[in-house]
């Protein structure tokens, strides 16, 4: 069973290549039995021309749907511990988060109720990291170990793990916590190696992840619809030819992402 994170929806009519159809569609090409579906974020939900709550609308396009596992998105004017728990009320089993796009501060005090309502609700978050044309300063990918260090029991992937810029702070943030739980996980999403790439990793690279931080903290993503098919598939065989063993391979695959999630 191949389960994967990180696809985002949108609604047909402001993005088709990215509505539950589309997903749902790209799946099957790939041979992927399952996937996480992050709601829109909030100002591209109204800037479409919608209204209401983007985690609403998508509860409502995945309702019955035992193939897709619901994120949700915080819209950060609102109050905060409040979005929190409105997600939870929604059946959703994690929150999508970018501090650049959002332009929040990765440590910052805003951030810290979501994280604090997150950890009490045990809420998985699904973090960007890496370069994404913001101020560096906000969200350097060495400020996610401020995260494990003051929230120890919240379990969270770093997307990309950090990107070809910032990789090494995203695995010395794993190690740094490896002893408190395993709780923070790479997340292996838009890591396709292509020679000058902004977030290509090499296999030397993704290998290394495992060889310090276990078999048990990497989740594989599909960044839907901004990769297409065939780099998924392209990235399926890469995974399954790195010299790890079987067992990681299906735990990256499927099995640790549907261990966090319960």
């Amino acid at each position: 069973m191949i389960f994967a994170n990180h696809a985002h929806i949108f609604p047909k009519e402001l993005r088709p290549e990215g509505s539950v159809d589309s997903l749902m569609k790209f799946l099957d090409e790939c041979e992927i039995d399952k996937a996480v579906a992050f709601a829109p974020f909030s100002d591209r939900f109204h800037e479409g021309g919608f209204e209401g709550s983007s985690n609403t609308w998508l509860a409502g396009q995945i309702k019955g749907n035992d193939r897709l596992v619901g994120f949700g998105t915080v819209d950060f004017t609102q109050n905060l511990r409040d979005e929190v728990d409105r997600i939870a009320d929604l059946g959703f089993k994690g929150i999508k988060l970018h501090p650049p796009y959002q332009e929040f501060v990765i440590d910052g005090p805003e951030a810290f109720q979501v994280y604090e309502r997150a950890q009490e609700l045990g809420l998985f978050l699904s973090f960007h990291s890496g370069m994404h044309w913001h101020r560096l300063r906000d969200n350097r990918v060495i400020l996610f170990d401020e995260v494990a260090w003051n929230f120890p029991d919240l379990k969270f992937s770093m997307e990309h793990i950090g990107g070809y810029h910032f990789f090494r702070e995203a695995l010395a943030v794993m190690c740094n916590n490896s002893r408190n739980g395993g709780n923070v996980f790479a997340g292996w999403t838009s890591v396709t190696y292509k020679k000058g790439d902004a977030w290509a990793l090499t296999d030397e690279e993704l290998e290394t992840v495992i060889h310090q931080t276990g078999e048990d903290n990497s989740i594989f993503g599909l960044d839907f619809p901004y990769a297409k098919p065939d780099k998924i598939k392209a990235d399926i065989e890469r995974i399954k030819n790195l010299d790890i063993s079987k067992e990681c391979k299906e735990k990256i695959l499927g099995k640790t992402l549907e261990r966090v999630l319960k």
